[in-house]
C-alpha cells in the first residue's frame, strides 16, 4: 500500500489509527523533502505518538559540507514536511528542535496528541509534497502570481528565517557571478568532484537516493544573468531534453534565504522555511532552482554576507519562476529510515 494512502478523512472521525501507522505515513511524506544532492541525510525513530528525527552523519557531504550546515538544512526541510503531514491527518504537531545538547544529531522530536482539522491552505501545501521537484535550469519569462512573494516572505519569517528578494540588477549580477565563480573553483577540487560523482546515478540505475539522470537537463541552460547549475552529467550526455528551442532563459526571481544567527538551530529553521517556500511556490505553479555552491566556500559566503549589509547569514540562494516540471526524483522507502525507539541504527551508506 502507498505509504501516503492512509485515509485522512477517517482520521477526522472517531476511528482510531495506530501510532505506528501514523509514524509510517508521516515519515513517508518527510522523505520527500529536498536535500543537497538528494542525500536524504536523515533517519527516524518512533515511540508511540512521537517520532524523533536524526541527522545521518554517514550521508553528510564531508567535502562540500564539512560543518554539516547543509545537512541540518535538509533535516529542517524534512521536519517541516513531517509537521505538515500530521496536520493533513488532523493532528496538531508539537515539535522540539535540538532537544538534547548531548545528542547534536538529534534534530527534533515531534509528538501528536491534540486534534484540529487542517486548513484548506495546509491541505494544498501537503498536496505538493510528492509533486514538488527541484528545478535545474532557466525559467519562462512570465510573472509570478500577485502576492506570492509577500506570502513567501511572511511564511519564512514565521519559521525563523528571512527571504530576501534581490531586485537590483547589480546585486543579481553579483550573485550570478558568485555562483559561476564557485562552480569553477569547486570543479578544480578533485575531492569535491569525486564526492559529487558518487551521488550521481547513470541511466538505468535502481538507486533510491542521489541525483538521477531524470532530474536535470541534458544540456546546460543559460540564464540572464547566468546562474550555472552543477554539472551532474559531467559531459556524459545524461539528463532530460528541453522541449523548447529558447537559447537564453530567464533567471527568474532571485532570492536569498538568511538567518540572524548561524548555529545548528538556525540551520534547521532555514530548512523549515525553505520547504514552506518551496511548497507555497508549487501551489502557485512556481518552481525553484537552488544554489548552494557559493555558500560552500567560506570566503564567498563571507563576501555575500558583507554585501547584505545587515549582518545576517546567507543559508541558500534560490531562483523562482514558472516552468513545466519534467524532472523525476527518487526517495528511499520509509522502512529503510524508520526504526523503533531504542533500536540499533548503524548508519547508512549510499550507492
Amino acid at each position: 500500500m502507498d505509504v501516503l494512502s492512509l485515509p485522512a478523512g477517517r482520521l477526522a472521525g472517531r476511528e482510531l489509527v495506530s501510532a505506528e501507522k501514523v509514524a509510517t505515513y508521516v515519515v513517508g511524506a518527510a522523505v520527500w523533502a529536498p536535500s543537497v544532492h538528494n542525500t536524504q541525510s536523515w533517519w527516524f525513530t518512533a515511540d508511540g505518538p512521537q517520532i524523533s528525527l536524526h541527522a545521518d552523519a554517514g550521508r553528510q557531504l564531508m567535502v562540500a559540507d564539512p560543518g554539516g550546515r547543509e545537512m541540518m538544512i535538509s533535516c529542517g526541510a524534512a521536519l517541516f514536511t513531517a509537521r505538515l503531514a500530521l496536520r493533513s491527518l488532523g493532528y496538531i504537531p508539537e515539535a522540539c528542535v535540538l532537544p538534547d545538547p548531548g545528542q547534536p544529531l538529534l534534530v527534533a522530536r515531534v509528538s501528536w496528541q491534540r486534534r484540529a482539522a487542517p486548513t484548506e491552505f495546509e491541505r494544498r501545501l501537503f498536496d505538493q509534497v510528492l509533486r514538488r521537484r527541484t528545478h535545474r535550469g532557466g525559467f519562462d519569462p512570465l510573472p509570478l502570481a500577485p502576492g506570492l512573494l509577500a506570502a513567501l516572505r511572511e511564511g519564512a519569517a514565521g519559521d525563523g528565517a528571512r527571504l530576501r528578494i534581490v531586485t537590483g540588477e547589480g546585486d543579481r549580477a553579483v550573485l550570478a557571478a558568485a555562483v559561476e565563480t564557485a562552480e569553477r573553483a569547486l570543479r578544480l577540487d578533485s575531492a569535491y568532484v569525486r564526492e559529487l560523482a558518487s551521488w550521481v546515478s547513470p541511466p538505468g540505475s535502481t538507486r533510491r537516493d542521489g541525483v538521477p539522470h531524470t532530474a536535470y537537463p541534458a544540456r546546460p541552460e543559460r540564464t540572464c544573468p547566468h546562474f550555472p547549475s552543477r554539472g551532474f552529467a559531467n559531459g556524459r550526455g545524461w539528463g532530460l531534453p528541453r522541449f523548447s528551442l529558447a537559447g537564453v532563459w530567464s533567471a527568474g526571481v532571485v532570492c536569498l534565504l538568511t538567518t540572524t544567527g548561524d548555529r545548528p538551530v538556525d540551520w534547521v529553521n532555514a530548512g523549515q522555511a525553505l520547504q514552506r517556500v518551496l511548497l507555497t511556490s508549487a501551489v502557485c505553479g512556481v518552481a525553484a532552482a537552488l544554489h548552494s555552491q557559493p555558500l560552500e566556500l567560506a570566503w564567498l559566503r563571507a563576501s555575500i554576507r558583507t554585501r547584505l549589509g545587515d549582518g545576517s547569514y546567507p543559508q541558500l540562494l534560490l531562483r523562482l519562476g514558472p516552468v513545466i516540471q519534467t524532472a523525476v526524483s527518487v526517495r528511499r522507502p520509509p522502512a529503510s529510515v524508520l526504526f523503533p525507539s531504542g533500536g540499533a541504527h548503524l548508519g547508512s551508506s549510499h550507492g
